[in-house]
């Protein structure tokens, strides 16, 4: 008996899943039609191409797990696996690469604070 509602409800899972595109691709056309044409100035979507830009969107952005922050879902699993299988001092061998790489003003470049001192107009340093 339980079988048979389990089996039930996977079939009434691809209707939920067809009425919240629905119903958020009629919220973003809707949302598109009254904002952007008086903003923007562009033109007005119908409601497949609000759901091509919400499929887009979540493809490019991700699908969001929520609280989890980084690139996309499928760069944090492989950076997570990649984590995993390290040793512990290869873990912290990488740490401490990524505290020198983000305590700099720009990724990858080191800068010599001292020399930004030397070069602004008006300012000496001793």
């Amino acid at each position: 008996m339980r079988s048979f509602f389990y089996r039930r409800k996977f079939i009434f899972i691809p209707f939920g899943i067809v009425a919240f595109l629905a119903l958020i691709s009629f919220v973003v056309m809707n949302l598109w039609n009254y904002l952007l044409p008086g903003i923007l100035h562009v033109g007005v979507i119908t409601f497949w191409q609000a759901m091509g830009i919400f499929i887009l969107c979540k493809i490019l952005f991700g699908f969001g797990k929520g609280g989890h922050r980084g690139g996309a879902p499928w760069m944090r699993h492989g950076m997570a696996e990649k984590f995993k299988n390290m040793s512990p001092e290869e873990r912290e061998k990488f740490k401490q690469k990524w505290e020198e790489k983000c305590s700099h003003g720009r990724w990858g470049h080191r800068h010599n604070w001292d020399d930004f001192a030397q070069e602004a107009p008006g300012k000496t340093t001793e």
